[in-house]
């Protein structure tokens, strides 16, 4: 969340929103298997390819700069029939050498078409207008796997007039939307002997664990088996068709994920802090300036009016936050008081992203912040 005076509103409506969180911190919304993990084996494959983007309004690269612009441009038209000799000096503006990259899908088939992005490489100043020739993409076996060309879309504008110029976003780079055009299959096998390996996004037992008795209570015991942290092995039906369907159910089951770990994240370049909503902090005493926040967090026990009501006794957390701004005295926060709100505290007190980033650097580091710290 960002935690600037500059949007007070905003970052009051995501501090109530992580309250919230936290207040819900034990209860458990199921997902999508399909969300929380992928099918070993399925997965695209990166391609690059190098072309000529023609067409440019005097925005191409300077081929003196850029030699191997010329001699690219050179090559092609040899191979179109056209002789340049050798000790010709193109001046050319209108031609531009740019780096082309896709991801083949899995299952792609010849004849299919996907997206391709083109990037210059040289010292061209804008691709806005151009279009792509003729572009072998190639895998990293070497192999041409399909062939890229068409009209770029350029998301940049500019202008230039009396020695100034101005630009919106970047001018160096473009999509082709279906560009590129399948010429070769990758085989994609996910299943051995009716094995079918699962690999989830994170890496969390609680959460693999939970799959593993979802899938067996869905689909009958030994479907699935815990491998790690990461992976569950599957017994899928042997015939093809089979497996498909039964890859269908089983991406759409719903699964309790396992509490996260605690974590905060800071970026301290933009201020922004991030937390999730088992985060909490240890008894400390805080100072820091002429800021000075007071979190005492007590339990109250709930119980039903009548004895046999069909009630339940349940203890319920009662926190008092009290914000002061004075000489930086030496306060206290209590346990397990939840660290969104003393970010709300101070955030209404109006303290600075680095006032809250070296107060949590500091707590970090005494040990009284229950969660992991990363800075990025």
């Amino acid at each position: 969340m960002k935690l600037s005076t500059a949007f007070p509103a905003l970052a009051s409506l995501l501090l109530r929103a992580c309250v919230a969180g936290a207040m819900l911190a034990g209860v458990a919304h199921a997902e999508r298997l399909k969300d929380l993990s992928s099918i070993q084996g399925v997965r695209g494959n990166q391609l690059i390819g190098y072309g000529l983007v023609v067409g440019l309004d005097g925005t191409g690269d300077q081929v003196r700069q850029t030699p191997f612009t010329q001699q690219s441009l050179t090559n092609m038209l040899s191979q179109l029939g056209v002789t340049v000799p050798s000790n010709t000096n193109m001046q050319l503006k209108n031609v531009a050498a740019v780096m082309v990259t896709m991801t083949l899908p899995a299952f792609a088939r010849p004849g299919q078409t996907a997206d391709v992005v083109v990037s210059a490489m040289g010292n061209a100043k804008s691709l806005r207008g151009g279009t792509l020739l003729m572009t072998p993409m190639k895998g990293a076996d070497g192999q041409v796997y399909a062939i890229a060309q068409g009209n770029l879309v350029v998301g940049g504008a500019g202008a230039s007039a009396g020695g100034s110029s101005v630009a919106i976003n970047q001018l160096n780079g473009g999509r082709i939307s279906a560009g590129a055009i399948v010429e070769r299959a990758v085989p994609t096998t996910f299943a051995r002997d009716g094995n079918i390996f699962l690999e989830m996004n994170e890496l969390d037992f609680g959460t693999t664990q939970n799959v593993s008795a979802a899938l067996n209570q869905r689909f009958g015991p030994g479907t699935a088996s815990v491998v790690d942290g990461r992976v569950i092995r599957l017994q899928g039906p042997l015939d093809p068709a089979g497996q498909a369907a039964f890859l269908s159910q089983v991406e759409n089951l719903q699964v309790t994920r396992a509490p996260a770990a605690a974590k905060v994240i800071i970026n301290a370049r933009t201020g922004s802090v991030v937390m999730n909503r088992t985060v909490m902090i240890e008894e400390a005493a805080v100072a820091h300036g002429n800021l000075s926040v007071v979190v005492n967090q007590t339990n109250a026990v709930s119980q039903p009016n009548t004895p046999f009501g069909g009630g339940q006794t349940v203890v319920v957390p009662n926190t008092q936050i009290d914000v002061r701004q004075e000489n930086g005295s030496l306060q206290r926060v209590r346990t397990s008081a939840n660290l969104a709100d003393v970010v709300r505290a101070l955030n209404a007190l109006g303290a600075t992203p680095q006032d809250l980033l070296a107060i949590l650097q500091a707590m970090q580091t005494a040990g009284a912040l229950r969660a992991e710290l990363e800075i990025i």
